[in-house]
């Protein structure tokens, strides 16, 4: 037992809470509980007599039973070795797990979450000499964690000074020391490949600056129309089977971030089952390697104790800002934060805690803006600018979007992409409600697409969500009295909204074309759609009957262009454009001879 542990008495259980008698036991500290040392955390302190939250079930664990202070509060280890990995809601690695106790995770178990024996080859900064001041940040050297990542050394937060040793290049364990720094007290601080940091602490940068590129997901009605920075923050709400853990899938597929981390927040264990089946056997679109190559996962099923959800948000945006403070862009994915705020309401019952909205904690929305407030894209102390991207996903209980996680996510997020269980049930994938959804990223988004891919982005999406809202207005008249009420210019609106709903819109996951679109490809089909609606509604203003509009075999053809071609055949689609725009003009053409003829 190391000089910061100590040992005090269980005095009482309530389910995951656990109250015990430790000498200077302090709020925050990490305890191990009774003979099967269980991990917990203090949460609330009066005297020697402190309030655990245990991150496993406490059956068969007694008053009386030892409880141990490990001296430092809830905190995960930083260092090589984390990309690729998939832990639990407390860091713990669940590969070893499973090699020690099997398909279920034996209580009190204790797997450092980093390799302690693995070696990894070590290349000093070349800019760095002995004798230099170092600050926090600065980057003492790296090692090639995965083929996709390079792994930046840096020195932790709260260590300055004079550069007394630094390791020559080789293989080192995270253990070594690779640097020595004289502080400003005075004293030598030995410093390792790894760190630990306090999850609940963010993590210090230099300043924040506004986002400048969106983050690109390869989904059209999130790029296109409700796009997200790299450094924002983004919520997913949708009723059950909507399809929130396949966006999120899908983001973390085929997004363009540098790091990926998924947390897995009390979701059901067989969409978590296809996560870690799925993960390491797709190819990333931009390096062609494998995608686990710069994902992390952290998984924390719903059959997990409880309180370890609370947890597993903490342990995933740490590790998140760690990999920013390296000068990545990094996108975190929590699924989902309800189960994460169901977590403080159990908690904050069992401690007695006055329930304000829907029985939650007061501190409900406070706790919501505290973790969303950790993304952001910021000047770091040494390896410039990174970004923490961070989506949730929540569930609100039968699709109601003024419940309390929803309606406080909705008051602290930017981008709102609202699953609609109509939607869903129609087989509309992503089932993105276009009415409800927003972004207010879209005019710094445009300078991106304007600079990149066309001029025209803003207005073409603006006249396509224009559309949209009409075919709402129109639709709503149809069910009421029937198409027959409309003019023929209106029908034709109810046309190029199906033609962008159908054409653009619609994505599937599951097909192998589709399921990732690029920027020029995302550009294309919108600017086509649009083209077409264009030329159909002056055709139909020159007297054309919607009817015989409506039959032309293209717009069967255009509804189905997104599957039929990939982001790399661009010119198949300008082909398709220049045979469309050819058809239309015959059919003017045709037209104005039947006038003629006729007059």
């Amino acid at each position: 037992m190391s000089e910061t542990q100590r040992v005090g008495t269980v005095r009482d259980i309530n389910g995951p809470i656990v109250t015990i008698e430790l000498p200077g036991i302090r709020h925050g500290e990490q305890v191990k509980i009774g003979d099967l040392g269980l991990f917990g955390e203090v949460i609330s302190l009066n005297g020697d007599r402190a309030v655990v939250q245990t991150y496993e079930s406490t059956d068969g664990v007694r008053p009386g039973e030892p409880a141990e202070g490990l001296g430092w509060p809830l905190s995960v280890e930083l260092g090589p070795g984390l990309m690729g990995g998939i832990f639990d809601g407390v860091q713990r690695p669940l590969e070893k797990i499973a090699l020690l106790s099997g398909d279920y995770i034996r209580r009190g178990i204790d797997v450092a979450a980093l390799d302690r024996e693995r070696e990894w080859a070590f290349e000093p900064n070349r800019d760095l000499e002995v004798g230099q001041t170092v600050e926090p940040g600065a980057v003492l050297g790296s090692v090639q964690e995965t083929e996709t990542v390079l792994h930046r050394i840096l020195v932790p937060p709260g260590v300055h000074g004079e550069l007394e040793e630094l390791a020559p290049a080789g293989n080192h364990t995270i253990e070594a020391t690779i640097a020595r720094v004289r502080t400003r007290d005075g004293r030598t601080r030995r410093l390792q490949m790894y760190h630990r940091w306090p999850v609940r602490t963010p993590r210090p940068y230099l300043r924040r600056d506004d986002g400048v590129a969106p983050l690109i997901t390869g989904q059209r009605v999130i790029d296109t129309f409700f796009p997200q920075l790299k450094g924002g923050k983004g919520a997913v709400p949708g009723p059950f089977g909507a399809g929130k853990t396949v966006v999120q899938q899908q983001i973390a597929r085929w997004s363009n971030a540098d790091i990926v981390i998924y947390v897995g927040c009390g979701e059901r264990g067989n969409e978590l089952v296809d996560v870690l089946e799925t993960f390491p056997k797709l190819d990333d679109p931009y390096t062609g390697r494998k995608l686990m190559e710069r994902t992390l996962l952290v998984a924390n099923t719903s059959n997990m104790p409880v309180v370890a959800r609370e947890a597993s948000v903490y342990v995933g945006i740490t590790m998140a800002e760690y990999y920013r403070d390296m000068g990545y862009d990094v996108v975190m994915l929590a699924d989902s934060t309800s189960r994460w705020a169901e977590a403080l309401r159990e908690v904050s019952g069992r401690l007695g805690q006055m329930p304000v909205e829907e029985g939650y904690p007061a501190y409900l929305a406070s706790r919501l803006a505290a973790v969303y407030e950790r993304a952001g894209r910021v000047e770091t102390h040494g390896a410039g600018s990174g970004s923490v991207t961070l989506i949730g996903a929540v569930s609100p209980p039968g699709g109601d979007f003024s419940e309390p996680v929803t309606s406080h996510t909705k008051d602290i997020i930017e981008t709102f992409w609202a699953l609609s269980k109509e939607l869903a049930d129609a087989r509309h994938y992503p089932s993105i409600d276009w009415v409800t959804s927003f972004s207010g990223h879209v005019h710094t988004a445009a300078h991106w697409w304007h600079e990149n891919i066309d001029a025209s982005w803003e207005e073409r999406r603006r006249e396509a969500l224009a559309l949209l809202a009409r075919d709402a207005e129109l639709s709503r008249i149809v069910n009421l009295v029937g198409p027959e009420a409309l003019s023929s210019s209106q029908r034709w609106d109810l046309e190029g909204a199906a033609l962008i709903k159908e054409g653009v819109l619609q994505q599937s996951a599951l097909d192998d074309v589709d399921t990732f679109c690029s920027p020029e490809k995302q550009f294309a089909l919108l600017d086509l759609v649009l083209m077409i609606y264009d030329l159909g509604a002056e055709l139909v203003t020159r007297g054309v009957p919607v009817q015989e509009m409506q039959r032309l075999p293209l717009l069967s053809r255009t509804r189905r262009i997104k599957s039929l071609y990939s982001s790399e055949q661009l010119d198949e689609i300008e082909a398709f454009r220049t045979e469309v725009e050819q058809t239309l003009e015959n059919l003017r053409l045709e037209y104005e001879k039947h006038e003629e003829q006729a007059g």
